[in-house]
Order: structure tokens, then C-alpha cells, then sequence
């Protein structure tokens, strides 16, 4: 507006000047010249406002203020990771002043230029009605609002941020959007859900109804003029009133309500049970269809780290339409394509190994001879000595005492050769 001030008076002063045509040359130039001296002075003067009543505010930060006028308090985006992924932003007001505006927008310019359209434009601030006191910011994006505070007795008040590492709303908003996305298709033929959601919307379409049977009883002509005429105030300030006028009434005459809510209810039911659940196969696929759209919708919302989310709602839609065993096959076809390096045993392990699959393959044995599928007759006549077969049969060892020894002695062999082995390396 200055700046438009400042043009309108050097256009006068030229219109005035104009004498000849050399002097109104130079007059021109002149006032192009002064143009844009002054459009840089006004640009700095505004630009050094703008960063004058800007605050930049953290988590926990609080910041007073006693002065009149705007205020604009920004926070600068954070870096977005998977483990941020439900985090929230809040802005506290806390003040008993009825008499401000709030602006919001990305940068404090937006949040100037709001105010100063606000300015401009013809509205009344006569009514009194609730202004949030309580802002909920995306912390993954630059934001700024704007307090605007009239000139009064009285300015104070305190701005405050607080940051939840994990906003349980919003967590539950998730998980609450994926089951009803699992679930559509049971919900959509489920005679439970279709009755509660046959009363609510009965319910909800009397409740329209009696207020457009309300709304017929008003001079609509002299409203819609007052509405017209006072600008988006006034229409802020009726809808606030009949908000409030309509709690007020569900409180002072909440047995009424009570009772026109069981009423309606019944009514609802009664329509419900006479059609009764939904039989049609695609009207059942169309509820289901619905169910998930809102379902995704929900998960998308459930998070400002819209990213996250939409990845989220793609991994459900996959593991929904697309079986596990799929899942299962596609990592066998990946292993078998590019299968895991194999690490070599110990001999340690090696030894621990043959041991246990020894003992395996034994219990094996001992278990066939020991089934009726096995003849013993003949399996007699194939040893060599059936003695020896029996006692192992009974629990006996495999191995004889000649065996076991010679095995000691072999190992013992083994052992003297790598300690003498290992002697002549270190030599």
C-alpha cells in the first residue's frame, strides 16, 4: 500500500511538470529513476518488518508477547524418516484475548499477504467467536502462522510447540484403515454391519431433514442478503451460533435427544429388517469396493509423511490381492536364481556333525527292523553275524570292542601327526 501511495504522488508530480517536451523527457526519466529507488526502499522496509515480527520456534519452545499487531512464528521443515512416520507438530496458544486473527500458510510472505488482503477487504469483527487456540502442524513441511492481535488494553499472550515422537491418533487412524481395507469383504456381508450402518445413516438423514424443515421457516431472502452484504464473517459468525445452539440444546435437553435418537433408531431398524441384509452379489462387491476405498483413504491420511503412507497402502493392496504362497514362491525362484554362499564346517563342527547324523541314521535303522515292514527272517539270513545284529537291537553299541579300539588308535595317530606338523612349522 505504500508502495502504491508512493507511485500515485510521483505521477502527480510529473502530470504537474509537464511543460515541454524536452522537459517532459527528462521528467520521465527522472520518475523512472525515483520509481525504482523508492519500490527498493519500500521492498527493504517491508522485507525488514516481515523478518522483524518473525519467530522461528522448535519443540518446547515458548515465546511471550505484549505487543499489538502480527506476529508470525514459523518452524522449518524436518528431514523425513521411516521412523518419523506418525510424528506430529502442535502449536499452543494460550491467552484470554477474544480479540485476534489467525493466518497460516508456508512462508511468513503468505502469511502477510492474508493479512493484508484481510485488511483491505470490507468485513465486521463484531460477533465473538471461538478462534482455535490449538494448531496442528506437518513437521515435515515449512510452516508458518500468523497471530494478529487488535489494539486493546490488553496483548498478551504466550506461543508454545510441543512434538510427539508418536501421535497414537494417528497410529490407531492406520491400523484402523488397514483392518477395515482386510475386512471389507467380510463386513460387506456381515447382517451386524449392515444394521449399524442402516441406523446411523437413518439416524443421520432425520437429523438433515429436521434441519431443512427448519430451514424452510426462515425469511431465506433477508438472510441471504444479511450473508451477502457482511461478507464471510457473518457466515462464520451464524454457523458458530447454530453449532453452539445446537449443543447447548443436546445438553439441556439430552432426554429429548436421547429419546428422538432411540426413536429414529427403531425406525431405522424396522426399514433394515424389512429389506433386510444384502443378498445381490455385486452390491455386496460394491460395498466392498467402498469400504476399501475408504479404508486406504484413512491409511493415506493417517500420517503427514504422505510417502510412508502411500507405500503403506501398496503393500496392503499387494498382500491382499496377491497370495503368500506367491510370496512364497517368488523367494524360492529368487534363492534358487542366486543362492546363498554355503560356509565350510569346522572340523570341530565336522566331527559334531557325523556324530549327530550317525546317531540319526542308527535310531533309523533300529526303528525299520523294529516295524512290521521289515522281515526278519530274511534280513537274518543276509547278515554275517546275527548275534551281533540282535545286541544291537537291544540297545548295544553298533561297534565292537576291537573296532573301538582301533578307532582310538587311528584318532590318536591323526592327533601326534598334527602336533608334529605343527612342531616343524614353527622350526
Amino acid at each position: 500500500m505504500r508502495t502504491v501511495s508512493c507511485f500515485q504522488l510521483i505521477l502527480r508530480k510529473i502530470n504537474f511538470y509537464k511543460t515541454n517536451k524536452m522537459g517532459k523527457k527528462i521528467i520521465q526519466q527522472s520518475a523512472v529513476i525515483v520509481l525504482f529507488i523508492c519500490y527498493l526502499y519500500l521492498s527493504h522496509i517491508e522485507s525488514a518488518m516481515i523478518m522483524e515480527s518473525t519467530h522461528f520456534l522448535k519443540p518446547e519452545d515458548v515465546y511471550e508477547n505484549d505487543k499489538p499487531g502480527l506476529q508470525i512464528f514459523c518452524h522449518n521443515a524436518n528431514s523425513k524418516y521411516l521412523i518419523h512416520m506418525w510424528r506430529s507438530l502442535t502449536m499452543h496458544l494460550n491467552t484470554n484475548i477474544d480479540n485476534y486473527d489467525i493466518y497460516d500458510g508456508k512462508s511468513p510472505q503468505e502469511v502477510m499477504e492474508k493479512h493484508d488482503d484481510n485488511q483491505r477487504s470490507w468485513n465486521f469483527n463484531f460477533f465473538s467467536t471461538k478462534r482455535p487456540k490449538k494448531f496442528k502442524m506437518n513437521p515435515f513441511e515449512d510452516v508458518c502462522v500468523g497471530v494478529y492481535v487488535y489494539p486493546s488494553n490488553s496483548h498478551k499472550y504466550r506461543i508454545s510447540m510441543t512434538q510427539t515422537p508418536m501421535d497414537i491418533s494417528n497410529l490407531i487412524l492406520m491400523l484402523l484403515g488397514a483392518m477395515i481395507y482386510w475386512s471389507a469383504r467380510k463386513l460387506s456381508g456381515n447382517p451386524i454391519f449392515y444394521y449399524v450402518c442402516g441406523i446411523t445413516l437413518g439416524v443421520t438423514t432425520s437429523i438433515i431433514i429436521l434441519v431443512y424443515f427448519v430451514s424452510k421457516l426462515l425469511p431465506r431472502g433477508k438472510i441471504m442478503y444479511l450473508m451477502v452484504a457482511t461478507g464471510w464473517t457473518m457466515s462464520f459468525y451464524l454457523i458458530q451460533a447454530l453449532w453452539d445452539n445446537a449443543r447447548l440444546i443436546a445438553v439441556q435437553y439430552r432426554e429429548y435427544v436421547t429419546w428422538y435418537i432411540l426413536l429414529t433408531s427403531l425406525i431405522s431398524f424396522v426399514i433394515c429388517y424389512r429389506f433386510g441384509p444384502v443378498t445381490n452379489v455385486r452390491t455386496k462387491k460394491l460395498i466392498e469396493w467402498c469400504l476399501q476405498i475408504a479404508g486406504l483413504i484413512m491409511m493415506y491420511y493417517s500420517s503427514y509423511f504422505h510417502e510412508a503412507s502411500f507405500f503403506s497402502c501398496v503393500v496392503i493392496v499387494l498382500l491382499y490381492n496377491f497370495p503368500i504362497v506367491l510370496i512364497r514362491r517368488g523367494r524360492s525362484y529368487w534363492k534358487s536364481m542366486f543362492p546363498d554362499r554355503r560356509r565350510l564346517l569346522t572340523e570341530n563342527e565336522y566331527r559334531i556333525e557325523g556324530i549327530k547324523e550317525t546317531n540319526k541314521a542308527l535310531n533309523e535303522l533300529k526303528g525299520y527292523c523294529s516295524s512290521p515292514d521289515c522281515n526278519p527272517w530274511k534280513t537274518v539270513l543276509k547278515l554275517k553275524d546275527p548275534i551281533r545284529f540282535a545286541k544291537f537291537m537291544e540297545g548295544e553299541s553298533h561297534l565292537s570292542e576291537d573296532e573301538s579300539r582301533e578307532y582310538d588308535a587311528e584318532i590318536t595317530r591323526i592327533i601326534e601327526e598334527c602336533e608334529y606338523t605343527d612342531e616343524e612349522d614353527d622350526f
